[in-house]
């Protein structure tokens, strides 16, 4: 039977004018409609893009194309998305579940922003008692600055005694520079390799991860090797990696000694996330501490991907490191607020004298506002409340133990390492030379994502699948990750068989 073609004008928005859309009868259904879009040329002011085109749409999905196009025409092409050829329109969210405008349940495995939950209860109900209240800036005296300081306070080393309030993690390593910066008297900036430590100018410039595809290494940034034991310079089998990584940082220092520069700070995330998961052997940071002191720096923790009990053992992800080791300067973001925009900087007495030194007033005009410190202080409630470090810890070990399984069954799996909810499970090509197996961690998440389940990658290879879920994310979604993650890897496995056969075959 011929299909029945009809062409339709859908209208997107004044800025973006028509979109025409091919109408064909279903294949499969004669009394269903599929659309196709195309462009009109000079009758629209949009270019639909290849990945758009030859693509059929159901009739209650063409909301949904509608909103993508927007999306692509007013936003610049710099801003992603996930799933970008498939992007998602999210418009609920509860505890570690997502929901799409059809109302379909994804599982949430990324988002550490939500960390006690989407729109948990007691943060929203926090935020809407203070609303109603007063929310202004920090230039008046207000009970909820002075608690919560109080009580971040409590689970920090004591000479971490003196916070600064911000509205986020950009903000926050901002400033932990201009600390370092204005108590050494120094500029040099040590930090690891693939870093990311914010979108702010000073930030693009000591994370590597950004600079390298701009204007390259700035002359006061010294980049040290990620303490990586799995693929990284000294591997599992070295007699002592702790120490030859923190040589490499020492290093570092005696070179820029040598050409007259002098070491302001080490600036690290306490579990580097970008770089790819990874678990700093126990005992570096005393050492890089030692070195950095030693030269006149300053050891600056960066916690806003990893901090509020995310680890399980411990409330802060440095306090793995052991008793003995305590940064200079702690930077706190994303899980701190819950989704509400907070930030936070921990120091000691005596580096927040010198930076009160210069004569020069901090003031941030939204930093510590009324409404911030009591979701702020929600977030703290509710981790006691609910015992989210310990479930941390257990949901986390049994995931870990899950996954190892997984590992032993898929070569695929070079790697499963991590801490409480914090995880990544690097994919390999091959054992010997652990070559990072990019596409296919691209297809995994793919096809995670047609099972309902939200995933990513991070390290340099975009190889390494990354659990960082809200930390209400348990047992049951634990094993149905796994599980489905365990029928894709064997289904891609069989494929992978069946195409050499065919290859063997044709030749």
């Amino acid at each position: 039977m011929k299909l029945q073609r009809q062409v339709l004008l859908l209208w997107l928005d004044p800025r973006v004018g028509f979109l025409g859309l091919e109408c064909v009868v279903s294949p499969v259904n004669p009394r269903k409609f599929e659309y196709k879009a195309f462009d009109l040329g000079a009758k629209s002011r949009m270019t639909v893009p290849a990945n758009r085109r030859n693509v059929f749409y159901q009739q209650n999905e063409l909301n949904s194309l509608r909103f993508i196009l927007l999306s692509d025409a007013c936003h610049s092409s710099s801003c992603k998305l996930f799933f970008s050829n498939d992007p998602l329109k999210i418009v609920k969210a509860k505890g570690q579940y997502m929901y799409d405008e059809n109302g379909r349940q994804y599982l949430d495995c990324i988002n550490n922003v939500a960390h006690v939950g989407h729109c948990h209860p007691d943060i929203v109900k926090a935020a809407h008692e203070q609303n109603q209240l007063l929310n202004t800036n920090s230039r008046y005296l207000h009970d909820n600055l002075v608690d919560y300081a109080e009580r971040l306070s409590k689970t920090l080393p004591e000479k971490l005694c003196t916070f600064y309030f911000l509205n986020s993690g950009s903000e926050a390593n901002d400033l932990a520079l201009r600390l370092a910066w204005q108590y050494t008297k120094h500029q040099d900036v040590i930090v690891l390799d693939h870093a990311y430590h914010g979108h702010l100018t000073s930030l693009i410039d000591i994370s590597p991860y950004k600079f390298r595809n701009l204007e390259g290494q700035k002359e006061w940034v010294h980049v040290a090797p990620v303490p990586d034991t799995y693929r990284g310079l000294y591997r599992e089998d070295h007699e002592d990696s702790v120490t030859a990584y923190a040589d490499e940082v020492k290093n570092i220092i005696e070179h820029a000694h040598k050409r007259g520069r002098k070491i302001a700070a080490f600036f690290a995330e306490s579990l580097p996330s970008v770089g790819g998961q990874i678990i700093p052997p126990a005992g570096y940071f005393q050492k890089v501490a030692e070195h950095v002191h030693k030269a006149g720096g300053v050891f600056i923790a960066d916690e806003i991907q990893v901090g509020f009990g995310r680890v399980g053992k411990h409330f802060w992800a440095f306090q793995l490191q052991g008793e003995d080791f305590i940064p200079d300067i702690v930077t706190m973001g994303k899980p701190i607020g819950n989704g509400h925009p907070l930030a936070c900087v921990a120091t000691t007495k005596e580096i927040a004298e010198a930076f009160a030194a210069t004569g020069v007033e901090y003031f941030n005009t939204f930093g510590g506002n009324p409404v911030s410190c009591a979701i702020g202080l929600a977030v703290l409630d509710v981790i006691e409340k609910e015992h989210l470090q310990a479930h941390a810890t257990e949901v986390g070990n049994f995931l870990m133990k899950t996954l190892k399984e997984q590992q032993i069954k898929h070569p695929i799996i070079g790697d499963v390492r991590g801490c409480g909810l914090f995880i990544g499970v690097d994919l390999i090509k091959d054992q010997a030379e652990r070559t990072p197996a990019t596409a296919e961690a691209e297809d995994l998440i793919t096809r995670l994502k047609e099972k309902y389940i939200l995933l990513s990658t991070d390290g340099p290879g975009r190889n390494v699948l990354k659990f960082k879920p809200p930390m209400c994310f348990n047992m049951e979604d634990a094993k149905f990750v796994v599980e489905t993650i365990d029928k894709i890897l064997t289904d891609m496995e069989k494929e992978c068989l069946n195409q050499e056969k065919t290859s063997v075959c044709s030749t």
